[in-house]
């Protein structure tokens, strides 16, 4: 049995009037027409951002700011190591790094000295008038007459402190008699002669005055005996031996002591003061003074049982009141 052919087979034309198939063009579904897109996630995001900074510029900068002080300090907190527990060992090395590393505050001996040295004086006695003026001797004579034994020749060097402006020096008057004529040293290096104007020699003071003073002299200061306690500092300033200006420290040992003088003219010094800094021939008439540099005494004698004229740990001085009354002053 023979099958139907599906198509003709003859070369005849197609009817006339047939319609003519047109062919279907089949487009990719990317290059069909779409409707437009609207604004993307970030492109909102962005205009709603500067929208809202163009109405409030300032209230944002403040916030940004704050939020980023937050997050730093939340960085700081989570990159920190932990904290080390503070044991004893730990604050002892601590504190003793601090007490190494501070600096180191003056003696109480310096910043006493630096207060008084301005008004302390060096005071020689002169065989010649020619030599307290600070001239060489004229004659063999006078060159003779200047000339002491080595056991001697500190028995005219003292020391001296100036109480007022107008150059007033309280001094030992032992220091004062013992030659003829005085010439004095300020503290800036002046010299000049000088002259005993009043004295009382039962309580071993003088006063002498210069008929020049340095412009920049400065009196001492002066407070009374009565605060004084045995124990309390003290520290002498003066010549030993002619060095000087020397200072010494010690502390008070006691109060109204008496002492015998053993000069030509024997006397018993009373209500002194006893302390053991170190004081020698040449530091007769200097201040004794408190640790604010406050003179509180006039170093007058020292004691030794041996009779040599060296220091053996006891001196004595005379209240500053005492001096001070003699020569017009009232130190309260």
């Amino acid at each position: 049995m023979k099958r139907r052919p599906l198509y003709s087979r003859s070369g005849r034309p197609r009817q006339a009037g047939a319609a003519a198939l047109t062919p279907v063009t089949f487009r990719r579904y990317a290059d069909a027409p779409q409707a437009p897109a609207g604004p993307t996630l970030r492109q909102r995001v962005r205009a709603f951002s500067t929208k809202l900074y163009a109405r409030h510029p300032g209230p944002i900068v403040v916030a940004a700011s704050l939020v980023l002080t937050l997050l730093s300090l939340g960085a700081y907190d989570i990159a920190r190591p932990p904290a080390v527990p503070l044991t004893q060992d730990r604050f002892n090395e601590a504190l003793d790094l601090a007490l190494e590393d501070r600096p180191r505050a003056p003696a109480t001996g310096a910043l006493a000295y630096a207060a008084i040295i301005p008004s302390v004086v060096r005071v020689v006695g002169s065989a010649t008038l020619a030599e307290s003026l600070g001239q060489a001797p004229e004659t063999p004579a006078e060159a003779d007459a200047s000339r002491q034994p080595f056991h001697e020749q500190y028995s005219s060097v003292g020391t001296g402190v100036v109480i007022d402006e107008q150059g007033t020096i309280l001094t030992n008057f032992h220091v004062a008699r013992s030659a003829p004529f005085l010439r004095v040293t300020f503290a800036d290096g002046t010299e000049t002669a000088a002259q005993l104007v009043g004295a009382a020699p039962e309580n071993d003071l003088a006063i002498i005055k210069a008929p020049m003073i340095p412009e920049n002299v400065r009196p001492a200061v002066i407070t009374s005996s009565e605060t004084l306690t045995p124990g309390d500092e003290v520290f002498a300033v003066g010549f030993p031996f002619g060095i000087g200006p020397s200072a010494s420290a010690g502390v008070v040992s006691g109060l109204k002591r008496e002492f015998a003088s053993e000069g030509d003219e024997s006397v018993t010094l009373k209500d002194l003061i006893q302390f053991d800094a170190a004081a020698n021939p040449g530091n007769s008439g200097g201040p004794l003074v408190n640790r604010d540099g406050e003179v509180v005494g006039l170093v007058t004698a020292i004691l030794n049982p041996s009779g040599s004229r060296v220091w053996a740990g006891i001196g004595f001085a005379v209240p500053i009141e005492t001096a001070a009354l003699e020569a017009g002053e009232n130190p309260l």
